[in-house]
């Protein structure tokens, strides 16, 4: 199967402009999430998806390959359906998995895009499916940059959001809670024909591209990945990032001499 990575990266973030080039360990975020997906070998190609010049000429400017969008686009989503259709045509080959990479995830690991893909290779009845990750503390839980899940018995999404769920108010309990981790396969055709739908109502309260699948009836498989990672929201994301990042075996392989 054709499969291939798509990093959406803007630079107008309204809770953190410029994000994407904000500098990590020397070099810019979006980069260190290039070279750090680019080594999966389930992916044929990795591409940054972009409205901004900047951003494609700092991309280009490490050997990367970026996509031109609209700077229309209000979700992710959006900007990586874009992007397929004009790699699928300057490439004149038909994409059946694009995996969305949010470019906030600078110490994502290339074994996690084969935790993402492998259970849609193996049940074709699968759509799309997120990963996973746990909650560490009760400061996670109620940070509203982080976005929260709760699943079924067969690991599909309930409900997301960015407020704290399950409620700790009524158990003491040791139940298991889980954050959401950007790393987003779809088929190719779920993706266009999600994309054609409206927003949803849930969707927009909690600004989370999933419920729309849910709240039209379909299924996010939710897949525990196996890798600790940290996004990147703020400044002080930023800063916890990159005291990891100078302590990580893979960036030594790859980080400016």
């Amino acid at each position: 199967m054709n499969i291939i990575g798509i990093i959406p990266a803007r630079m107008g973030s309204s809770r953190f402009p410029g994000k994407p080039l904000a500098t990590i360990a020397g070099m810019p975020m979006i980069e260190h999430v290039y070279k750090r997906v680019v080594a999966s070998d389930k992916l044929a190609g990795v591409y940054v998806a972009t409205c901004d010049a900047e951003i494609k000429e700092v991309v280009e400017s490490f050997g990367g390959k970026a996509v031109m969008t609209k700077d229309s686009h209000e979700r992710a989503s959006d900007r990586v359906a874009e992007a397929m259709l004009k790699i699928e045509e300057a490439t004149k080959e038909r994409v059946d998995i694009p995996v969305m990479i949010q470019g906030d995830e600078p110490l994502v690991f290339p074994e996690m895009i084969a935790e993402a893909v492998d259970p849609m290779l193996e049940d074709a009845r699968i759509l799309v499916t997120n990963l996973m990750g746990s909650l560490k503390s009760k400061q996670e839980q109620e940070d509203r940059n982080e976005i929260k899940v709760v699943i079924d018995k067969e690991d599909n999404a309930l409900y997301f959001s960015r407020e704290p769920i399950p409620s700790k108010s009524k158990t003491t309990a040791d139940i298991a809670v889980y954050k959401q981790v950007c790393i987003i396969p779809f088929r190719r055709e779920f993706l266009l024909e999600f994309n054609a739908l409206a927003q949803t109502p849930l969707e927009i309260i909690e600004s989370i591209d999933m419920l729309r699948v849910l709240e039209n009836g379909r299924k996010v498989k939710m897949v525990k990945t196996q890798f600790e990672t940290y996004s990147v929201d703020t400044k002080e994301d930023l800063k916890r990032a990159e005291r990891v990042m100078l302590k990580d075996y893979l960036y030594q392989g790859y980080k400016i001499k």
